[in-house]
């Protein structure tokens, strides 16, 4: 037992914040389950990026999502408005405990702003008196770099006395009724049927994570020979649009594409209806995990320990040949192209693919 362990049972409010990219909130959700679980009376609220909203909504154990504007930053005095609205709304809720789950400063003032009796943040060591001095806990983070993300984040709750069980660490996303028939409407449309073809998101928003369009081509076809079908996604953004459209051109035969006419929900609906997944370390991958999807990943630049695949049938795919991965850098050298993706073989990531679907 905790000395100074949070005293769950007298707590009304708490505010979870996770001022990240989609993959990293949707990483968190098992955060607001654990803490749900604990403390059935809490009520717990989400702050997160406006962009990344959908990631947590129809989660069983949030009350409300409150949201900063990604751009409010580049506003200029134009933020002064929304950012004091937003203060207020938060201020509002009286929150009794404040879980804030990244290095974003915003954390270290609303832990001095909001009134939280508790606080609880990253311990990074290298953080000002400041920060230090802005949480009543902070919480130890692991030194060998294998501690995959959703137990970090888990670790905030262990630092104020929460031992969070095994059967609350799963990924949440909820794709909700309209998402869910918008998918399979696709599907019909398209002559797919669940459990009946594989799912390629080759794209993501860092180019230096991605496979070449030749590549992800010849792993088309040879799914394609095999017998089975493919359809392939993207978010609406030009550059994987574009990479869309030269895999697209490749491949010898048709395939389904739906590149750019998704939302984040009916993404993870089509996603959770898929035999296989196979795409990059990016957002939807975690979509895959928490769909339960069997999944190839593809890794290079970031690591397969702490960003992998979580909990479900998988295969990752990485470089044997780089001992300098995973590096962490945006291409090798900085040149936005990574050496340990691009000369991935096409036989292993289609082995790979194979054992998943047999």
């Amino acid at each position: 037992m905790l000395a100074d362990a949070v005293p769950l049972s007298g707590l009304r409010r708490a505010l979870v914040v996770k001022l990240r990219h989609h993959g990293d909130v949707l990483l968190a959700t098992p955060v607001f389950s654990a803490l749900k679980a604990q403390a059935p009376q809490l009520e717990i609220d989400a702050l997160v990026y406006d962009d990344t909203a959908p990631m947590l909504e129809g989660h069983p154990a949030i009350s409300r999502v409150h949201t900063v504007g990604r751009k409010w930053r580049s506003a200029g005095f134009a933020r002064l408005a929304p950012e004091w609205r937003l203060f207020g709304e938060l201020r509002s809720r009286g929150f009794d405990l404040l879980v804030h789950l990244s290095e974003h400063p915003r954390g270290a003032w609303l832990a001095r702003t909001l009134g939280a009796r508790y606080s609880v943040a990253p311990g990074y060591a290298d953080r000002n008196r400041f920060w230090k001095r802005s949480f009543t806990h902070r919480f130890a983070l692991a030194s060998n770099g294998r501690r995959h993300m959703v137990e970090w984040n888990l670790d905030a709750l262990r630092r104020i006395g929460i031992q969070p069980a095994d059967d609350v660490r799963g990924l949440v996303f909820v794709p909700g009724a309209a998402a869910n028939e918008r998918a399979c409407a696709l599907l019909a449309e398209h002559g797919l049927r669940a459990r009946e073809f594989v799912h390629l998101h080759p794209a993501s928003r860092w180019s230096f994570k991605c496979w070449t369009a030749q590549a992800n081509a010849e792993l088309v076809d040879r799914l394609l020979a095999g017998g089975m079908k493919v359809l392939i996604t993207a978010a609406p953004e030009p550059a994987e649009l574009a990479l869309v459209e030269d895999i697209v051109r490749r491949v010898r035969a048709p395939l389904v594409n739906l590149a750019g006419r998704l939302s984040i929900a009916e993404l993870g609906a089509l996603i959770a209806q898929a035999k296989l997944f196979v795409g990059v370390d990016s957002m939807p991958m975690h979509l895959a995990s928490a769909a339960g999807t069997p999944l190839v990943a593809l890794f290079g630049p970031s690591g397969e320990f702490e960003w992998g695949p979580w909990r479900v049938a998988h295969a990752v795919v990485a470089s044997d040949a780089h001992p300098c991965r995973p590096c962490g850098r945006d291409g090798c050298g900085g040149g936005k192209v990574s050496e340990c993706l691009t000369t991935l073989a096409v036989e292993r990531v289609f082995e790979a693919a194979q054992r998943l679907l047999k």
